[in-house]
């Protein structure tokens, strides 16, 4: 699938962000993953949910049901995820996540993610080589230069200019992006009784 071409991004665009909640490692929990449906970096339209496995393959596919079952989908214009792994090393292929629902993805780490460290963790993990490939079919890694300091991205279906563009216009009060700061405040509060991390 080519990638998505836009015009002119708007200050009020549709970003879906995806962020999970807190969750015992080396576990069998399923573990809450939210979405929050932000207009640009301002306001908050809705909260999408599902569940993903402790070190499960499932990440993938519950991403694009949960997305791609939203009365919002036809509004929506890009996902954020909160880096490419949820619930310990259950890994997202979001070049994958891009075909299947046709939106583009933009992941964002607050660090500089050390791969080799990664790898050497995987192959702790069953099927460790599937997961390995869907790290290294997730891109070069940029850094975007935020309100607050840097963030590290990787996209799929989007140039990087626009994706940059889009981080920068939707970072209004810490670091990361405001659908995914309010994303995690939310499956921490949900999950733990109360949020954690900056408000």
């Amino acid at each position: 699938m080519a990638r998505v071409k836009f015009r002119k991004i708007k200050s009020e665009i549709r970003v879906v962000g995806v962020d999970d909640g807190p969750f015992t490692p080396h576990s069998n929990e399923e573990v809450l993953l939210v979405g929050t449906i932000f207009r640009g970096g301002k306001w908050l339209d809705g909260v999408l949910s599902t569940h993903v496995q402790v070190d499960g393959t499932d990440a993938t596919r519950k991403i694009v049901d949960m997305i791609n079952g939203s009365r919002h989908k036809d509004q929506l214009r890009v996902i954020m995820t909160s880096g490419i792994t949820f619930a310990g090393f259950n890994v997202a292929d979001i070049r994958e996540i891009f075909e299947e629902t046709g939106l583009p993805v933009i992941s964002i780490s607050r660090r500089l993610p050390d791969l080799a460290s990664v790898e050497r963790a995987l192959r702790n993990l069953p099927d460790w080589s599937e997961r390995w490939d869907k790290f290294k079919s997730a891109g070069k890694i940029y850094e975007v230069r935020a309100r607050r300091g840097a963030v590290y991205m990787q996209i799929a279906g989007i140039e990087r200019a626009d994706a940059e563009e889009i981080v920068r216009s939707t970072t209004v009060r810490g670091l990361i992006p405001e659908p995914l700061r309010v994303a995690h405040l939310i499956a921490t509060g949900v999950v733990s009784g109360e949020s954690t991390g900056r408000a």
